[in-house]
């Protein structure tokens, strides 16, 4: 290239960020006159969702991406302001809903489309596309077993075609109640479906002989539940598991990595157990939102677990389709000044064992769509072959409960569900009260799951323009600015809800400080 190619170059990229942007509200309005997600035009312009939400609150993209965003807006401006065409043949249907976004970093470079449909290793039935290896169904609503409770109903491809009154079939005997209104509700058993009537309700059976047995004293029989939570959590495991793809291997072999180095010491397993709080303030007061994370280690029961006993490897080389532990010297971290580092607060230098969600939340963020550090360098791995919807059932349960026990404000079933997943999670390692699954790899792997879950929703309050605080543990957040603006409020699963809001700071003249005690 010449000297004055490289110049024309230059006026070019100086041009393309100077591409006129309208306001940050109008260009949520265009995107969502379209019925547009964040996620979809993401895709479009190769950047991730969080980013799209950034430019809406305010924050400008710059390069080739400017031009490229400048003219999406343009279209959608011109899409949106031309005249309707005429309604000849009656009202067209309705956009679809816009589909729900990830609070998670998506990799989208492990999802590929299969030559020919695949059993979903989730629900068993015919799927288009595989992710990390493993055919899944992209779309939560296509898959069985993303949600325990479907409503059947045919798919709507055209109109049909009117019949004559003497060829229709009779009509179905008069019914009532709801499922008249709502047809019949299934659940999948396998690759089968089953109606949900039919399925035995373990958790509201529970709750109800524990209140029975105890003449309705909620205390006694919360205090019961929660005893017998593990016993019945593994229950319910089993219960889940029927007509599963996968087996589960209770009680392999494991290596020493995974063993006690004293009798009271702990393992050779780091999970990154975020420990953070921001070094300094802008010199102003400062109110300040705690969030809590809900359901944090139900939400990490989806990861990638390893199926069976766990085998040696060496090489710097990551297999998506297998899950464990790796040995890696971790790469440096350049912005503790204001988010915390991935692999949590650790004062040693030198390689590490790590898990299999901070591995792959290190690489992901050592890929061109973040590229916030260099990628780990992996030494050798402990691993076996994997799925991430081992548990899904399991997890999906436990939530459908949680949340029907808040909707009726049952205070007992809500103890005994978090006592379930709590426990169930605790005690996979060496635990006198759990002998009936012994995976201490996959205690590491949850725990290091819900670590990685609240590390993600730091990078999404500051990509979306809020200032990050503290992260705590597996469900602590503080933040500055408008948060209802990125996170939902309520007590569900995918909510978070105010635990303490505080002020920082005092005096414009004085430099802020950040807290120094948990809230």
């Amino acid at each position: 290239m010449t000297d004055f190619e490289a110049i024309d170059a230059l006026l070019a990229s100086a041009a393309r960020d100077r591409a006129p942007l309208p306001s940050a509200q109008e260009r949520r309005r265009l995107r969502e006159g379209l019925h547009l997600s964040r996620a979809q035009l993401a895709a479009a312009l190769g950047v991730s969702a969080s980013t799209v939400g950034g430019w809406e609150s305010g924050r400008e993209p710059g390069g080739e991406v400017r031009e490229k965003y400048a003219y999406f807006l343009g279209g959608a401006r011109t899409k949106l302001d031309a005249p309707a065409p005429a309604d000849v043949d009656g009202p067209a249907d309705g956009p679809a809903d816009e589909p729900a976004e990830a609070d998670q970093l998506v990799d989208t470079d492990d999802v590929g489309e299969l030559a020919s449909p695949q059993p979903c290793v989730l629900c068993g039935q015919p799927a288009r596309y595989e992710v990390d290896g493993f055919p899944q169904h992209l779309d939560p609503a296509q898959c069985g077993a993303t949600e325990p409770e479907q409503i059947i109903t045919p798919a709507r491809t055209e109109k049909p075609t009117p019949q004559p009154a003497s060829q229709r079939p009779a009509a179905p005997a008069q019914q009532t109640g709801r499922t008249a209104e709502h047809g019949v509700k299934v659940v999948p058993v396998g690759r089968r479906a089953q109606a949900a009537s039919d399925t035995p309700d373990l958790i509201g059976s529970a709750v109800t002989a524990a209140l029975t047995d105890h003449h309705g004293d909620v205390e006694a029989a919360t205090a019961t539940l929660v005893k017998r939570a593990i016993p019945d959590a593994m229950a319910l495991l089993d219960h889940t598991r029927k007509g599963g793809r996968y087996d589960i291997v209770a009680h392999p072999w494991l290596p020493d990595i995974l063993r006690k180095q004293t009798a009271r010491g702990a393992d050779q397993i780091w999970e990154a157990r975020p420990k953070w709080t921001r070094p300094e303030l802008p010199a102003s007061q400062h109110e300040v939102t705690a969030l809590d994370i809900n359901g944090a280690y139900l939400s990490a029961l989806k990861t990638h677990l390893p199926l069976g006993q766990l085998e040696h490897s060496t090489g710097d080389h990551h297999d998506k389709r297998r899950a464990g532990l790796h040995l890696i010297t971790p790469p440096m971290w350049e912005h503790n000044a204001v988010l915390p580092n991935p692999l949590g607060q650790r004062d040693e230098p030198g390689p590490l064992w790590v898990t299999e969600p901070t591995l792959r939340l290190l690489l992901r963020l050592a890929g061109p769509k973040y590229g916030l550090c260099d990628p780990p360098e992996i030494h050798e791995s402990w691993t076996s072959g994997s799925t991430e919807g081992l548990l899904e059932k399991f997890r999906t349960t436990l939530r459908d409960a949680r949340d029907h026990a808040i909707s009726e404000d049952d205070a007992v079933t809500l103890e005994y569900v978090k006592a379930m997943y709590s426990k169930f999670v605790s005690t996979l390692g060496e635990s006198n009260y759990n002998r009936e699954l012994y995976r201490t790899d996959w205690m590491h792997l949850i725990r290091s799951q819900a670590f990685a879950n609240l590390w993600t929703k730091a990078f999404k309050a500051y990509d979306e323009g809020l200032m990050v605080v503290r992260a705590m543990g597996t469900d602590e957040l503080h933040v500055i600015g408008d948060w209802r603006a990125v996170f939902p409020e309520g007590r569900g699963v995918t909510e978070v809800k105010v635990k303490d809001v505080y002020t920082v700071g005092s005096d414009p003249q004085q430099p802020g400080e950040a807290p120094d005690g948990t809230s």
